[in-house]
């Protein structure tokens, strides 16, 4: 039996006020709440109590008082009138314990209250938290559900994030749920952006009555609040201790390590400090690294903290140490999720490790930088939560202006295959998301969905897509289990944690080797493929009953785009399907393997280092994709050959499994590949052609009608000029010896070419008749030719209404004069000119009056 107590303001919960006649509990002595030893906020509250025999009972101590406890009223009331609330509240504030018990105590909902929780680890630890409060374990009232571990709460129930995805795509009502909670939303995952606008969608269409909160540590609170149409914000101010925070002298040297410069002021922090230590680094790697680094007190024990690490473990780094004291190397696990008792000191490495999508690549890889501003200061507050703290920091002061002020939101940077799925699976386009993500990468990531079979060509869902879409897997790892052999589930689990033997080759057969038999394993490894046998054996349930097929077969159903073939050469370096470039190291066992499929690759660099792979026969390869293997006909223009080549090739993606030559390609398609290579060349553009295209751009200028005759519009155009005139050409020798000029006036066109004549002639005929080629690509029409041959002419000759430059030269064809001005140089400046050339070019003619003389290009005659 439950029922409800009533407490006046500044009771304390639990002490045993006076019951109204017809309450039920009205005969009874003692209850259990959740509240127990707080003080009533409220001038009058009625808090769900539970009886409980004087057996049970025991003493309980009062729970301590904590920031977030004045404003839980304003939260309730908040929830009462509209339903939805944004709560800020540092770390440490209490919000991830007090305020689901809040609701439940309040009475708002009937409905089960959900509250996710970004890590399993925080999930477990809040669960055990909350049924603290009803004397219980979760499975109770509180319960937790996890992918692999499921705990069923009545009353509350801590989930990961993914599980409320799962929740609402099958059932969009939420039926039996009552309220969601979004804890930890500053951090911004993936799973957290979507799960909100899923939720929202409900609320909006479906569920009114659905309360929601969002909590969040630091992030600005405005933005979300406006996403969920204004809700109300309520802020909790923080309880925090003042942390001294200390910064190196100088920046470290280039060539240090992070792990030692974190031994360093851990051990530095251990002499100055008395209390326990938490320590920052970026990943597994380096937390392992650093502990073999570490000199410390013998008394003090080293706990690592991660999310891969086995869960007795984690334990153990949160919980108080039996004695002496303890320092915990944690990524950023332990920035807000999660609580560590009794830190004193803080040493941040000041670097995170994060996940980057590449579009371009399609590929995914985890990148080391520099963490935000916002972190930083998340991990120094853990140092001030129980008294004054300190805060060693592996970088000095001057550096911390570089550092960005948040941490990217996970959807502006990740694989969206998933993503994409669900919005399909949700049967729409985009949702409302506090940042949207980037279209390219949701482009590439829905082609993949349709390489896979889980969209069609309109985009929308396929049967198969519904069934990958009802998977807790990546898209991809779906697709093999559904299709794949009896290794698919062995693999699936592989791939989906970190790869216990980093550093060693690449060959994926050594960790299946310790999947399948976890015993010939060695150290973290063991246990590690230990946890992935459990996992492959819960997936083993969910896939196809097909029992033939090799691990290599499975693979390339997971990854059709990463098949590899060895390019010719010594390196080892591979084509993929996808089209991309990759390669491994010399001595890998998979070096010499014709044909791979790769799980993981590094994205870095021109071509992306294969880290896990499979070796793949070709028969397997043709069974798994033989509607996708098919004969072309390729004629191309070979760069590296610098010739037209004309070959059959028998393609799957970007590979070529067979090549033959293709001796009756059709003229068409040769000549296409040898436009190809002249557009590599260019244009093989003679003194002639030129000059013709010039003038055709003045006469454009001029406002005459003519095309285009730039080099960019000229190539753009090639196919429907050129090609005519490529018949019979195969080499770039050829390409360049191609005459253009002819081509090139009929893609000027007869009557153009008529007015051209015209308006923009091609020669300037001189006094004796002779044809000189005019030079439009300068400045203006311009013509060079000897000085004796314009003697006569009085009047400057033009061209289209503008003057024509002449460059008039010496009887050794150099320039003596250019003018634009015939007349005023015979006037002026010939006189120095002739006087000058008589005595250098004496057997030439130079009268005095050359504007009256006749023009000649002979030499004076002979006495």
């Amino acid at each position: 039996m439950i029922g409800a107590v009533a407490f006046h303001k500044g009771d304390r919960l639990g002490q045993g006020p006076a019951l109204p006649r017809n309450n039920p509990f009205s005969k009874v002595l003692h209850w259990r709440s959740p509240f127990r030893g707080l003080v009533c906020p409220a001038s009058v509250q009625y808090v769900q109590c539970e009886p409980v025999t004087a057996s049970e009972r025991t003493p309980v101590a009062p729970a301590p008082a904590l920031p977030i406890d004045p404003v839980l009223p304003d939260v309730i009331t908040a929830l009462r009138n509209e339903g939805q609330v944004v709560l800020q509240a540092p770390p440490g504030a209490g919000k991830t314990t007090r305020v689901p018990l809040a609701l439940a105590e309040a009475g708002l909902t009937t409905g089960k209250i959900l509250m996710l929780e970004p890590r399993r680890i925080a999930a477990r630890a809040a669960a055990e938290r909350l049924a603290e409060h009803w004397g219980e374990a979760p499975g109770g009232k509180v319960g937790y559900r996890m992918r692999g571990d499921n705990k069923p709460g009545t009353v509350i129930e801590v989930v990961t994030e993914g599980i409320l995805t799962r929740m609402i795509q099958s059932d969009p009502e939420l039926s039996g749920v009552g309220a969601v909670i979004f804890d930890e939303f500053h951090e911004r995952s993936l799973q957290a952006d979507l799960g909100l606008a899923l939720t929202l969608e409900v609320r909006r269409a479906l569920r009114e009555d659905l309360l929601l909160v969002v909590m969040s540590a630091t992030l600005d609170a405005a933005p979300v609040a406006a996403l969920m149409d204004n809700a109300p914000m309520v802020t909790a101010e923080g309880r925090s201790f003042p942390v001294d925070v200390k910064w190196l002298d100088r920046p470290a040297r280039r060539e240090a390590r992070l792990e030692a410069l974190v031994a360093d002021l851990a051990a530095q922090a251990a002499k100055e400090t008395g209390g326990n230590l938490l320590a920052f680094l970026p990943g597994e790697g380096e937390i392992r690294r650093t502990a073999a680094a570490l000199t410390l007190p013998g008394d003090m024990a080293v706990h690592p903290l991660y999310g891969a690490l086995p869960f007795a473990e984690q334990r153990a780094a949160i919980a108080p140490p039996k004695q002496g004291r303890k320092i915990v190397l944690a990524t950023s696990i332990a920035e807000t999720s999660l609580t560590i008792e009794g830190i004193s000191a803080v040493i941040d490495g000041g670097m995170a490790r994060r996940a980057a999508f590449d579009p371009g690549t399609g590929l995914s890889r985890l990148i080391t930088t520099r963490a935000s501003r916002a972190e930083i200061t998340q991990r120094a507050g853990r140092a001030g939560r129980l008294g004054p703290g300190t805060c060693y920091r592996a970088w000095a002061k001057a550096e911390e202006g570089g550092f960005p002020a948040f941490a990217p939101p996970e959807i502006a940077a990740a694989d969206l295959t998933g993503l994409a799925l669900e919005l399909a699976a949700w049967g729409a386009d985009t949702l409302p998301f506090l940042t949207p993500p980037p279209e390219g990468a949701l482009a590439e990531a829905r082609s993949l969905l349709r390489s896979l079979g889980a969209l069609d060509a309109a985009g929308s869902l396929t049967a198969h897509g519904r069934a990958l879409a009802r998977l807790p897997l990546h898209p991809r790892l779906g697709h093999m289990l559904l299709l794949g052999g009896p290794g698919a589930a062995d693999i699936a689990a592989l791939l989906g944690e970190r790869d216990p033997l980093r550093g060693a080759s690449s060959d994926l057969t050594a960790r299946l080797r310790g999947l399948r038999d976890p015993n010939t394993a060695q150290g973290p490894a063991r246990a590690a493929f230990r946890r992935m046998a459990s996992e492959a054996k819960r997936l083993r349930r969910m896939s196809a009953p097909r029992t033939e097929g090799e691990d290599a077969e499975a693979l390339a159903l997971a990854f059709p785009d990463r098949i590899g073939l060895r390019r010719p050469g010594d390196a080892p370096r591979f084509l993929l399907s996808g089209g991309r470039g990759a390669e491994m190291a010399a001595g890998d066992p998979l070096a010499g393997q014709r044909l791979i499929v790769a799980a993981e690759l590094d994205g870095a660099g021109r071509d992306s280092r294969i880290r896990l792979a499979l070796p793949l026969s070709e028969s397997a390869l043709r069974g798994l994709f033989a509607d996708q293997i098919a004969w072309h006909n390729i004629a191309e223009w070979s760069r590296r050959e610098g010739r037209v080549i004309a070959r059959r090739r028998e393609m799957f993606g970007a590979l070529t499994l067979s090549d033959q030559q293709w001796s009756d390609a059709p003229d068409e398609a040769l000549a296409a590949a040898a436009l190809e290579g002249l557009r590599q060349i260019g244009l093989p553009l003679s003194a002639a052609a030129k000059r013709l295209l010039a003038r055709v751009a003045l006469y454009r200028a001029g406002g005459g009608t003519a095309p285009d005759v730039s080099e960019t519009a000229l190539m753009e155009s090639a196919e429907d000029w050129l090609l005519p005139y490529l018949s019979g050409l195969r080499s770039a020798e050829d390409l360049r010896g191609l005459n253009l000029l002819e081509p090139l006036r009929v893609y000027i066109g007869w009557d153009v070419m008529q007015a051209l004549d015209s308006a923009v002639p091609s020669h300037f005929t001189t006094p004796l008749g002779r044809r000189v080629p005019i030079d439009y690509a300068g400045e203006g029409p311009e013509v060079s030719l000897r000085l004796q041959e314009v003697f006569g002419l009085s009047r400057h000759p033009t061209v289209g209404g503008a003057p024509l430059r002449l460059v008039l030269l010496s009887p050794g064809h150099k320039p003596v004069q250019v003018t634009q001005d015939l007349p005023g140089f015979w006037a002026t400046s010939y006189a120095d000119v002739r006087k000058d050339m008589r005595g250098r070019y004496p057997k030439h003619p130079w009268p005095e009056d050359p504007a009256n003389a006749a023009p000649t290009e002979r030499a004076k005659p002979r006495k």
